[in-house]
């Protein structure tokens, strides 16, 4: 499974390495928020190369699209879920900026809202 997802980074965690059956590896972790109506976080990982230039190419602050895998594994009865990012780009001028949210649909100042069909004044 192959997304794009874009967001501005909000935190890179320190690098993390290690040797395996197969040789020595690092790793990055780093957070984005979503420039959507409701902005949501994500924990992304890079792996080798990309995760010694990361803070270097996009540092904190940086609004980015990333190329991303979903995998989720069992261990022991319990599922993990890692997000790995195989192609991280700054994102273009128009994905920068969040789209405009409507306007709101209160009637009033008080901030209550008008069902259409019922007339009926919900307030919250």
């Amino acid at each position: 499974m192959a997304l794009e997802i874009t967001g501005k980074i909000q935190q890179i965690m320190p690098q993390q390495t290690g040797v395996s059956k197969n040789g020595a590896w690092s790793k990055r972790d780093f957070i984005i928020e979503t420039m959507e109506q409701y902005p949501r976080k994500v924990c992304i990982s890079v792996w080798g190369d990309k995760s010694d230039t990361l803070e270097k190419q996009h540092p904190v602050g940086s609004v980015i699209t990333a190329g991303i895998n979903i995998e989720s594994r069992e261990y022991n009865g319990k599922w993990y879920t890692d997000v790995r990012a195989w192609k991280i780009d700054t994102a273009s001028q128009e994905t920068q900026h969040p789209p405009e949210i409507p306007p709101s649909i209160a009637d009033d100042e008080t901030g209550t809202f008008t069902d259409n069909e019922l007339g009926e004044i919900i307030p919250f």
